[in-house]
């Protein structure tokens, strides 16, 4: 029984595996929060060398532009002079074939921008219904392995359960046999006890009252023939010493017979002693195996104990992990939820986006690096990083942002060249604006343009009004270039 007792320990290895399992998962928690920490520092690093790179392009481009500006610009007040010293009809025919031109190539821009939409918003029905699979299958396989693992654990659950029920079936059979045994061997030994005393007892009488029955016997023979030898000595003297010689030698075999009575009742008494001496031993064994199956029952109760613990604490660790699993479950639905809503709306800011791309964009959608070697080789030497294993395999999961950030920095850049270009109209709206209202106010008499500096008011071949602007800089026209085309074609 002790040997079965110890061998119901195995479970033991059971908690252990789960111990090493928690284990497992938090060294995985640690490796991930880890991983994310590598990834979000070689993040930061990688912005941060975009944000100098950029602004590195940013300068490089201004410098150029500048210089492409300044050449556009003379070429445009030569040709504003030479369009100043024609006639004002031949403006106005210029002007009418300009809107010609213009309504011409509106039309044509629209035709192509519905083209181009078209197109845009086919590109997007495909993308959207590849999401869509691509969702769909990835919430199959979610359904798939969620089913498996309920199912692996209600089987794992079943299992413990049947053979947890199966140990408790067997250890109370063993508990029934051994009561039933010691019942049996206790009621035996009673039995046999009994059966020996009441033998003893009743052979002790038998032969205490035969010797009582034989020596009363003898006792009154003896008394009849003391009479008789009485008698027969006072008639003759021979015959009573004839007689005295006969009873001594009677008395003789009388009193050896009597010593081995006496002896026999003594080897009798000595039996008795020992026959209780062995039933005092017996006793004392029986209560020795007593004691030995009370502390083998005790030892069942324990480890029945045990496996009820064993089993509660292994519900509720299961009963943890199930509510550890929907949880997950629920957070992995809801990061989910988030990923793709994330997505539509950056499809949306894309279909928004494509409206306002230009043809090239359309075309040729990235461009190629604009720093040389020589300047990959010193920004390195400027930002040395030791590649290690997991930063380099961190790096290869972003290798497809390269194409990404190409286009946000081409935008970038096409924001900031159109917000200095708007700052230049602005700032010529505003003389335009100046030298209409000065125009206006030399065409119009009234007290308040009188009170004024006016061209029409001359005194001694003087005006009062300001030097003007140079004509070419009030009536110049100017041609409005894109960005990306003056970077692919001058870079």
């Amino acid at each position: 029984m002790l040997r079965r007792g110890k061998k119901a320990k195995t479970p033991l290895s059971e908690e252990e595996q789960l111990l090493l399992y928690q284990q497992k998962l938090l060294a995985e928690e640690e490796m991930a929060k880890k991983k994310e920490r590598l990834l979000s520092q070689f993040l930061k690093d990688k912005l941060a060398k975009e944000e100098q790179n950029s602004a590195l392009n940013l300068n490089k481009i201004n410098t150029q532009w500048r210089t492409v500006l300044r050449e556009v610009k003379t070429k445009e007040l030569h040709k504003d002079i030479e369009i100043l010293s024609q006639t004002f009809e031949r403006v106005v025919d210029c002007k009418d074939s300009v809107i010609k031109s213009l309504a011409k190539d509106l039309s044509e821009a629209e035709e192509q921008y519905a083209h181009a939409l078209r197109s845009h918003l086919h590109n997007i029905d495909q993308l959207l219904a590849l999401q869509r699979r691509r969702l769909h299958l990835l919430e199959e396989s979610y359904n798939n392995e969620l089913e498996v693992l309920t199912k692996e654990f209600e089987t794992e659950r079943k299992t413990i359960i049947d053979q947890h029920e199966k140990e408790i079936h067997y250890l109370q059979d063993v508990f029934m046999a051994m009561e039933q045994n010691y019942i049996d061997s206790e009621y035996e030994s009673k039995l046999e006890f009994q059966s020996m005393w009441d033998d003893l007892k009743n052979k002790n009488l038998e032969e205490k009252h035969f010797l009582r029955i034989q020596l009363e016997n003898v006792v009154e023979d003896l008394w009849r023939r003391f009479q008789e030898a009485l008698k027969n000595y006072t008639d003759a003297t021979e015959d009573r010493k004839i007689a005295f010689e006969t009873l001594k030698v009677k008395d003789e075999k009388s009193s050896k017979e009597i010593e081995a009575q006496m002896k026999k009742i003594q080897k009798l008494q000595e039996a008795i002693t020992i026959s209780k001496g062995k039933i005092m031993l017996h006793s004392r064994e029986s209560e020795d195996q007593n004691q030995y199956i009370r502390n083998d029952k005790e030892l069942v109760l324990i480890q029945l104990r045990k496996l009820k613990a064993q089993r509660m604490q292994a519900r509720e660790v299961s009963q943890e992990n199930l509510v550890k699993l929907t949880l997950e479950s629920n957070a992995t639905l809801k990061a989910l939820k988030k990923i793709v809503d994330k997505g539509e709306k950056i499809l949306k800011l894309a279909e928004i986006c494509r409206k306002y791309e230009t043809e090239e964009e359309k075309v040729l959608p990235f461009y190629s690096s604009v720093l040389t070697a020589n300047i990959q080789e010193e920004n390195e030497e400027q930002n040395p990083e030791e590649l290690t294993m997991e930063l380099v395999k961190v790096m290869a999961d972003y290798v497809g942002m390269e194409n990404f950030w190409k286009r946000y920095n081409k935008v970038k850049l096409e924001q900031l060249s159109l917000q200095h270009r708007r700052a230049q109209l602005l700032e010529i709206n505003g003389k335009l604006r100046e030298m209409l209202k000065q125009y206006l106010d030399g065409i119009s008499v009234s007290d308040e343009v009188l009170s004024k500096f006016n061209p029409l008011f001359i005194v001694n071949h003087q005006s009062n009004l300001s030097q003007p602007l140079s004509t070419s800089t009030a009536q110049s026209t100017y041609n409005i270039i894109e960005a990306a085309h003056i970077i692919s074609h001058t870079l």
